[in-house]
């Protein structure tokens, strides 16, 4: 699907979490055009580099970044920036998140340690974000409540459930945040 020539305004939102959480695949639910993927296959020079405890079976891996996108009407885009989970590739996020609106942090409650990194570097940032429990095996398990207790995240901080494999979860994800950052701004607007 091609551009529309009357889009003049990009939004940007990062999608960020641990290696493994579904980053790339929540882009790929989502995007209108096939996104632009990175993802490598996983090699020996990844042996006692990369932590790849708790998830089974997983081949490849993102090596810079995830693009996709979604025309919100006829002048906004919305952009999608899938970051790399790994921490050899963690020196990109800042980049990343120059110029971003907003992020979601993609947790596994399977790793939910690996989300601490994502939460921090965005916080540094100042950049809004929320958390959203991508649903693997066993993940209902640990309530929201829970999880929200365990990444010690305020209750300004936006907490759901999703698929990341489901377009419409997915979507429902990025509704979300829209609607954290609009909260955010008529909370600046008021004060």
């Amino acid at each position: 699907m091609p551009l529309a020539e009357t889009a003049s305004d990009g939004l940007k939102i990062v999608i960020v979490g641990g290696f493994g959480v579904g980053k790339t695949t929540m882009v790929r639910a989502v995007s209108e055009i096939r996104p632009l993927s990175t993802e490598e296959t996983m090699t020996q020079a990844g042996l006692g580099i990369d932590e790849t405890g708790g998830v089974t079976g997983k081949t490849t891996t993102t090596v810079a970044f995830d693009f996709g996108r979604i025309s919100l009407n006829e002048q906004m885009v919305l952009y999608l920036f899938g970051a790399p989970g790994q921490e050899r590739f963690w020196f990109l996020w800042d980049r990343l998140f120059s110029g971003t609106l907003g992020a979601v942090v993609l947790v596994d409650t399977r790793r939910l340690s690996d989300s601490w990194y994502a939460i921090d570097r965005l916080e540094h940032h100042k950049t809004p974000f929320i958390v959203a429990r991508n649903n693997f095996p066993g993940s209902a398990a640990h309530s929201l409540d829970a999880v929200r207790n365990a990444l010690s995240l305020p209750d300004r901080v936006p907490l759901i459930d999703c698929d990341a494999r489901d377009r419409e979860s997915a979507k429902q994800v990025l509704i979300s945040l829209v609607g954290h950052l609009y909260s955010l701004s008529m909370a600046r607007e008021a004060s």
